[in-house]
């Protein structure tokens, strides 16, 4: 399948590898040249630590994978996929800019996907012609390590689209799992108040970054602790998406942390700047 990804971030790049790995052709679209080889070099590199650590292993070598990752910073390059996977940044007010953009660029019958952490997936397709074909896909980072992912239809999403979409994620070696379409849906309703409280717990001095890590590792079992989660995820991200759970529930736990704000302010956000709670 001909797979188009639209963000070439982090996550993007993650996307990307995957699907490459699983022997799709890729179409991968960002603004600059210079973003989309920087992703390319993140995906060699993604492609030697996955192997590392144990992440699935591609059907495909690494020279076969980036081979089958072609870049553009166009989106007419979208004209022959069967399903496009955007990834940009968590506003509101830039995927509704986008969105009638790839409508347009991608075939009639191509399904739009939105790698989205937070916004309600009813809410982008009314920015599309072809409500019934958008569908939200969540992929979790470091996307090749992570088994599965949040599938959220919308209020119109076709059933076909539903079952395509399973389809393309179960080649991926992804576990799909249902959630319903609202704000943050499972994972970032949960994970987003974690973090923000944990910055808070910063703020005020109660214990040291590591520490509060520590209790969640050590006396929960997590693999990790929100701090170091919010690194990983970028800061950035993390009060893009918290702010649009402030904006849809208008309650104010949903307020972004002072701390936060602050990391972001000063460019400290996370693993992909090399500063952020941590340093790297």
């Amino acid at each position: 399948m001909r797979v188009g990804v639209v963000g070439a971030g982090v996550v993007g790049a993650g996307v990307a590898q995957d699907l490459a790995g699983a022997e799709h052709d890729v179409v991968l679209i960002d603004l600059t040249d210079e973003i989309l080889r920087a992703a390319l070099a993140r995906i060699a590199e993604n492609l030697r630590m996955t192997r590392l650590l144990g992440g699935r292993s591609p059907a495909r070598s690494s020279e076969d994978v980036l081979a089958a990752v072609t870049c553009s910073t166009d989106l007419g390059a979208l004209e022959h996929c069967e399903f496009v996977i955007e990834n940009i940044r968590e506003k509101w007010a830039d995927k509704a800019a986008l969105y009638p953009r790839l409508d347009a660029a991608s075939p009639q019958g191509c399904i739009l996907a939105a790698n989205t952490s937070a916004i309600p997936i009813t809410r982008i397709a009314s920015a599309t012609t072809r409500p019934e074909l958008v569908i939200g896909i969540h992929f979790m980072s470091p996307v090749p390590l992570v088994a599965a992912v949040e599938l959220i239809p919308g209020v119109h999403t076709a059933p076909q689209t539903l079952a395509r979409t399973r389809k393309l994620l179960a080649t991926l070696g992804k576990e799909a799992i249902g959630v319903r379409d609202s704000p943050g849906f499972v994972s970032n309703r949960v994970l987003m108040l974690t973090i923000n409280e944990a910055a808070e717990l910063v703020h005020d001095g109660v214990a040291d970054v590591a520490d509060i890590d520590r209790v969640f590792t050590a006396c929960f079992g997590h693999g990790m602790g929100p701090l170091a989660t919010a690194d990983l995820i970028g800061l950035d991200t993390v009060v893009d998406s918290i702010e649009v759970l402030y904006e849809c529930y208008r309650d104010p736990k949903f307020r972004p942390s002072v701390t936060l704000r602050e990391l972001v302010d000063a460019g400290r956000c996370g693993r992909k700047t090399g500063r952020g709670f941590y340093s790297y």
